[in-house]
């Protein structure tokens, strides 16, 4: 049976792609910092055979913990490790406090990252993919998510590098670009003090649900994919930003001038 890491599992995309996982016959480790709604969700799929889901509840930036993770795990064969658990920001680039980007960074980049790196033998014996949650935020920029488009643009370089670096390892790469889903990633979105954000998200383009999204990540891992980019409406937005920039600007200043306002 082939088996799967998800972070982020208890909620949102994470948990829309366990249950889709589950669904093909996956076995499931699951991890998340909440290990209330963790447990719960693990119960939940895996009923009375608890060989095929297995929780662990950890806060992916305490390196201590996600050391002890890496050393239970990286001697099992991983067929696919998603790393999914994310957090973002709205607020000016200006007013913001260096923690909450410090904050979104560790999340966003250095969790996956450090994961990634310590659990590759396990993905080496397992002919293993290491699909990454990124977001179209990487590819261009959007007012009041500096830290969040920064994170993501370095998710999107650093593992376009290791793709290269570990192909003769046998160890897939798969990059998902997702627009705006309707996930508690917005909802837990941090303010410029690290408190919750006080003003609703901006978006363009069609807020998907996460169920959506998951089939077509697991779809893209099942036929091996590269890279997937769900929204051609906000694909395109990217190729705008980079083939007239000035006018980008001025289009995303009058749709996210609530950012401005913040």
């Amino acid at each position: 049976m082939k088996t799967m890491l998800i972070t982020g599992a208890a909620s949102g995309l994470g948990w829309a792609l366990a249950l889709a996982a589950r669904q093909q016959g996956w076995r499931l480790i699951l991890v998340d910092r909440d290990a209330r709604a963790l447990a719960d969700k693990c119960a939940r799929l895996a009923g009375t055979d608890t060989d095929t889901v297995r929780q662990r509840a950890l806060d992916l930036t305490d390196a201590a913990a996600r050391d002890a993770l890496v050393a239970e795990l990286r001697d099992e064969p991983l067929r696919a490790l998603v790393n999914n658990a994310g957090i973002t920001h709205r607020s000016p680039a200006a007013a913001t406090d260096m923690a909450v980007f410090q904050r979104v960074m560790a999340v966003d980049w250095e969790a996956p990252v450090a994961l990634t790196l310590g659990l590759l033998p396990a993905l080496r014996r397992g002919g293993g993919t290491v699909v990454n949650i990124g977001s179209m935020a990487g590819w261009m920029p959007v007012l009041g998510r500096a830290g969040y488009c920064s994170a993501k643009a370095a998710l999107g370089q650093f593992f376009e590098v290791l793709r290269g670096e570990v192909a003769d390892d046998g160890v897939g790469v798969l990059m998902v670009y997702p627009s705006f889903l309707a996930t508690p990633i917005e909802a837990n979105a941090l303010g410029f003090d690290g408190r919750p954000a006080a003003h609703a998200r901006s978006s363009v383009g069609r807020v998907r649900d996460a169920d959506w999204m998951a089939r077509l990540t697991l779809d893209a891992l099942d036929t091996g994919k590269r890279r997937l980019f769900p929204d051609r409406f906000t694909w395109f937005a990217s190729l705008l930003w980079r083939l007239a920039p000035d006018l980008y600007h001025r289009l995303m200043r009058r749709r996210f001038a609530v950012e401005l306002e913040s």
